[in-house]
């Protein structure tokens, strides 16, 4: 009996090939989409496990210092005290190539040592007085023209521009000596040691994932989860109205294998495991197609975590055992949640009694006040989860909110203005097309929400890129004030440069900074001269009166954004570095694209306090139509070696290029969410199709020929895509605002002004309408050419 009852259901997707078709395909995308996500999110935090490991502070918690650094007498005393520390001393090593970041650790304690060579000779190397340079192989071309450096040992155990070593070399090439940047709390301490609080208060206990990169990395990845969530939503669209349509139909067949003997929990779990061998199948294809879609956006994502928020991630994509078990897993998970509502309308329906269209209808509407109560109740709890809580899950729970509710309560929406509609209609033929589309809105209402969250997402997604990129646009026409720009290997050559263009009499402005521990992050602190360039074009926030006065006598300091919102520090607020070194903030710039926080004062200032400065960069003012025939001069003067030159232009045009760049994962995930909900819609219509014809025989009967119900099914399409464009611009506007100042501020520290862009819309509208003008073509075009016998075979039945 169960063999020949789950012959007999699987029977119907035989005859109904491309109802399994846009089944399977819809759920393959939902899986796709949502793997490839959670592919690229793997990968990328796979890459900062390993790099975590190399440098093995995995799971270890570290004490950092509130500003400065930590002594060696501090450290010496919590050794005393008994606690088992690991202590660091990192900094930026600059070399003739570039710079790298050097490590300098305790060999006898460290956690990582035992996994940098192979010999044991080497690691004892590391204690010599000469020391020994741990580095990747890919991490020797900045070396090279360094001379006198200790003996080097190249594993693969450490990431790319890392170089490890004894602390005490590290003291030397770095010029720190007697300074310590974070202490290793290392496991196994021992019982009833002394509070760290009474030892140490100038110390902040910092747990291996407080670190401010880890957390913009976070929030990227937050971001593609919540991509890819929505591209699963609106794949369950699909699902969901194929798996009514299914059952819907097979009502018939239920009633007869009732009759047989079937009871009706076997014939749950037929049905049940139907659904489940098709979430298999789909599921695997999703699997496929999400593998191919995480492998040819992994690069740009890469780009992306490397430029805005610091982070190396491989380019390479392994495939890992928990990304397909978790992609199978939501392929099941969600072809039960897309079910639930069909098998609730099989429980409650008679099975003896075949419902039509009308009583389906009655019900859908009478359910459409439940699901705006609903609706209403998700916006406000995600309203006041924003105004109770602080942090980017707030900013999130807000969004979801937003959009869950906004498309719970679109069937209303859509019902009410199709309403509104109907009134206005001058003839009977008129007032049918209205009533029509409000009878078929049950049927298309959820392909309509997924057109609505996939508009809404575009347009706010798109406003906040295009406001980011307008914004970046001005912030660099500000900040890259200068003509020309150039960079020399050494502070001789420098000298030798500076006297010449002096000659020339061009204006140079030097470009020198470094960088400071502040709670156990470098903050990067420049020194400017005196000069009308940062009066006139410095992007400022906020700030005092006279600000760059009070900069240039050394009373002040300028701050970026992100250490202005980090810290709560504003202008009159005073910044502590040291405690020997204090200074008034003055004013707060915009600093776009940058994770880490800056500071601005005097160069004077910053000479007096800091030795050793590199005098290697310089802005050059002149008269733009001046910079191309100086920098022939420069070129003809020095050898091309010694001396980069590059003018304004070329560095915006490469910063814009990385701009575009970061964002191609968003405009792919958002063009793929669309094209998802246009493949909603084509599955709705077709799926509605066989159940349209006791509604268009009539009117055919009365004189309406099929051609003019072809055009008017068309129309019908477009109408609804039209209204559900409308209510989309207004939450996808809410959305944009979100993301601008909520989200952003909290994942990236900067605020972004809102700009609108109206041709986007115009242009979305037109697509939103090209996809209902396609997805209604097949059932347009069936219907134009359907045979009368077929129009007349409904009026044979009982309906």
């Amino acid at each position: 009996m169960r063999r020949a009852a789950l012959c007999a259901l699987l029977s119907h997707w035989r005859f109904h090939p491309l109802q399994l078709l846009t089944l399977i395909t819809g759920l393959a995308l939902a899986t796709g989409l949502w793997s490839a996500v959670q592919a690229i999110n793997g990968e990328a935090r796979a890459s900062y496990e390993r790099a975590s490991t190399q440098l093995g502070s995995t799971g270890l918690d570290s004490l950092v210092p509130k500003n400065g650094s930590i002594s060696v007498a501090k450290y010496v005393l919590l050794r005393r005290a008994g606690w088992k520390l690991a202590p660091v001393l990192e900094g930026l090593w600059r070399l003739p190539n570039g710079s790298v970041t050097l490590i300098g650790i305790d060999p006898l304690n460290h956690p990582t040592i035992s996994a940098l060579s192979s010999t044991a000779s080497s690691q004892l190397d590391a204690l010599s007085p000469r020391g020994r340079l741990f580095l990747h192989p890919s991490t020797r071309r900045y070396l090279n023209g360094y001379s006198n450096l200790p003996p080097v040992t190249f594993t693969e155990n450490l990431p790319t521009g890392v170089v490890l070593t004894d602390i005490s070399i590290a003291e030397e090439l770095l010029e720190q000596y007697g300074q310590i940047s974070r202490l290793i709390i290392l496991r196994d301490q021992p019982i009833g040691l002394a509070p760290l609080a009474g030892l140490a208060p100038e110390l902040v206990r910092r747990t291996a994932s407080g670190a401010q990169a880890d957390r913009l990395a976070d929030s990227f990845h937050l971001n593609l989860s919540a991509f890819g969530l929505l591209s699963f939503a609106v794949g369950l669209f699909i699902v969901h109205g194929s798996v009514g349509l299914g059952i819907e139909q097979r009502r018939n067949l239920f009633r007869t294998l009732r009759a047989m003997g079937v009871s009706f929990r076997l014939l749950i779990g037929l049905l049940l495991g139907e659904l489940m061998i098709i979430a298999l199948i789909a599921g695997s294809l999703g699997l496929i197609l999400g593998y191919l879609v995480a492998g040819t956006l992994l690069p740009d994502v890469s780009a992306t975590l490397n430029g805005l928020y610091g982070e190396t991630v491989d380019g390479n994509f392994t495939l890992r055992k928990s990304w397909i078990a978790s992609g199978l897993g939501m392929a099941i998970f969600g072809t039960l949640v897309a079910s639930v509502q069909a098998f609730v309308n099989l429980f409650r329906m008679p099975l003896l009694s075949a419902p039509g269209l009308q009583a389906q209808k009655l019900i859908a509407r009478s359910s459409h006040r439940t699901m705006a109560i609903f609706g209403c109740g998700l916006v406000l709890a995600g309203c006041f989860t924003i105004l109770l809580f602080d942090g980017l899950m707030a900013g999130f729970a807000l969004l979801a909110g937003l959009m869950l509710g906004v498309a719970v309560l679109l069937p209303l929406l859509l019902s009410k203005l199709l309403a509104m509609g109907g009134r206005t209609a001058q003839s009977a033929l008129s007032e049918w097309v209205w009533a029509d589309m409000r009878a078929q809105l049950p049927g298309v209402s959820l392909a309509m929400m997924a057109l609505l969250l996939a508009l809404a997402t575009n347009i706010g997604v798109g406003t906040m890129v295009s406001s980011f990129r307008l914004t970046f646009l001005g912030w660099m026409d500000q900040r890259l004030s200068a003509e020309i720009y150039l960079t020399v290997n050494n502070d001789d050559q420098a000298e030798v440069l500076t006297d010449w263009l002096a000659d020339l009499g061009i204006t140079t402005l030097p470009i020198r900074w470094t960088e400071v521990p502040y709670e156990g992050s470098p903050l990067r602190v420049y020194g400017v001269i005196d000069h009308p360039t940062y009066r006139e074009n410095w992007p400022i926030l906020e700030s005092s009166s006279a600000a760059w006065d009070v900069v240039f006598k050394g009373e002040g300091a300028m701050i970026n954004e992100q250490l202005a919102r980090r810290l709560n520090l504003w202008p009159g607020d005073i910044l502590a570095l040291t405690e020997e070194w204090q200074t008034t903030v003055s004013g707060v710039y915009s600093d776009y694209g940058n994770p880490n926080g800056q500071i601005i004062i005097s160069l004077p200032d910053l000479l007096q306090r800091v030795d050793n400065i590199p005098n290697r960069q310089f802005g050059l003012r002149l008269p733009p139509d001046d910079a191309p025939e100086l920098i022939n001069k420069i070129q003809e003067a020095f050898d091309s070696s010694s001396v980069t030159v590059v003018n304004q232009a070329d560095i915006k045009a490469r910063s814009l290029a990385v701009f575009d760049r970061t964002f191609v994962v968003t405009s792919a995930l958002n063009l793929l969410t669309f094209g998802v909900a246009g493949f909603a819609i084509l599955t709705s219509l077709l799926t509605l199709w066989n159940m349209r014809l006791p509604q268009l025989a009539p009117i055919w009967a009365l004189g309406i020929s099929r051609r003019q119900l072809a055009w008017l099914e068309l129309l019908r399409s477009l109408t609804l895509a039209a209204l559900t464009t409308v209510l989309a611009l207004p939450l996808g506007l809410i959305l944009a605002w979100v993301l601008l100042s909520v989200i952003n501020v909290e994942a990236f520290g900067w605020r972004l002004p809102m700009y609108l862009f109206p041709m986007d819309w115009v242009r979305l509208l037109v697509l939103a309408l090209i996809s209902a003008a396609v997805a209604a073509a097949i059932p347009a075009f069936k219907l134009a050419r359907i045979k009368p016998a077929d129009l007349l075979k409904v009026f044979a039945h009982e309906r």
